[in-house]
């Protein structure tokens, strides 16, 4: 992917880490604009949002395949060291209630049992499902499982009202550091829907796609703040972070609205894109269709962090991709991306 030709433009667009933002020349003004929210400075960018999001895909708790973008609650799980800190331990949340401190505890006990090799102390459901790589496999029985070191970094988003937690990581496998996405799914405090991403060189091989860097994903993630909570008056809504990842996806690639000067896309935390390389902003909502469609969103308003799941299939086979933005202002300040080929399924289906 690189801004040279068509393809390069599509992927460092759409993917992992897109946006196209204001003040570009033909963009026009539309949606509803997001109200946003990110704890650190990302750089420097101006505030000088242009169109804003479009319309909030239907949100159900799990994965769905098909029309409207379809947030699945979950937990996420497992520990380690990670940017921006979280709740050690997990446990059921009195009365059953989902909090924000029930996701974290889960996602430090996810990675700290991956990076145990045993995933018996984790409060698995009954069915509990899990992917890895789009396909459905028993928990601890795959190699990343087998070989996983604890966890370097993890940036996340933990959606209470989804009960879901997405997070992209940085984990070691061997002696390599390797980008991995987790989306967690909780009912009644235990883990129902387990779905990871985990990016091998080599398994990201799109014309246009370039060499990972999780070196990058941890260098970067104290300037954009990703777990610094956002100020009331510059956070936006559960629909405005919603509605922007879906805006994202389906109008691609003239999907990418309200984005800094300084907004960077990383793929894999590779590229280091402008946010605003090869997008436009469109006026007015998307339709039901679009581009991509989005599988599953999460949103913390309280980070300002959005997450999006759908097959990035653009000039290519289809790689089953993670979104994640940071949004505070109005505006986005950065979009990463974590994907790999999976030949068009996301085990999801």
């Amino acid at each position: 992917m690189n801004h040279h030709s068509f393809r390069s433009l599509g992927v460092a667009l759409a993917l992992t880490l897109g946006a196209c933002g204001p003040g570009q020349d033909g963009d026009a003004t539309g949606g509803t604009g997001g109200g946003g929210a990110s704890g650190g400075a990302v750089g420097s960018g101006g505030l000088s949002p242009s169109g804003g999001a479009g319309g909030a895909p239907h949100e159900t708790g799990g994965a769905s395949s098909g029309g409207g973008a379809t947030p699945t609650g979950g937990a996420g799980a497992s520990g380690g060291t990670s940017s921006g800190g979280g709740s050690p331990g997990s446990g059921g949340a009195p009365g059953g209630d989902c909090t924000r401190e029930l996701l974290d505890g889960l996602l430090d006990d996810y990675f700290a049992a991956l990076a145990a090799g045993d995933p018996s102390s984790l409060p698995l459901a009954e069915g509990v499902k899990f992917t890895e790589n789009a396909v459905q496999a028993g928990i601890g029985t795959t190699d990343f499982w087998r070989n996983a070191g604890e966890v370097k970094h993890s940036q996340r988003a933990l959606d209470t009202e989804a009960c879901s937690a997405g997070a992209q990581a940085v984990i070691p496998e061997g002696g390599m550091d390797l980008p991995v996405a987790l989306r967690i799914k909780v009912e009644g405090s235990e883990m129902t829907e387990i779905e990871t991403i985990v990016v091998r060189p080599g398994d990201y091989t799109a014309s246009f796609a370039v060499a990972s860097d999780p070196a990058a994903i941890i260098a970067i993630s104290d300037d954009i703040g990703w777990h610094d909570e956002v100020p009331e008056a510059e956070r936006a809504t559960r629909e405005e972070l919603t509605s922007w990842i879906d805006k994202y996806f389906r109008a691609f690639p003239a999907g990418v609205c309200d984005v800094t000067g300084a907004c960077r896309r990383l793929e894999n935390g590779g590229g280091n894109f402008s946010c605003r390389t090869g997008a436009s902003c469109s006026a007015g909502d998307p339709g039901p269709g679009g581009t991509f469609i989005p599988r599953v969103i999460l949103a913390d308003e309280v980070r300002g962090i959005a997450v999006g799941l759908t097959l990035f299939d653009f000039m290519t086979d289809g790689h089953l991709d993670m979104h994640m933005i940071k949004m505070s202002g109005g505006e986005v300040h950065a979009v990463h991306a974590i994907l790999r080929d999976t030949n068009g399924v996301s085990g999801w289906e």
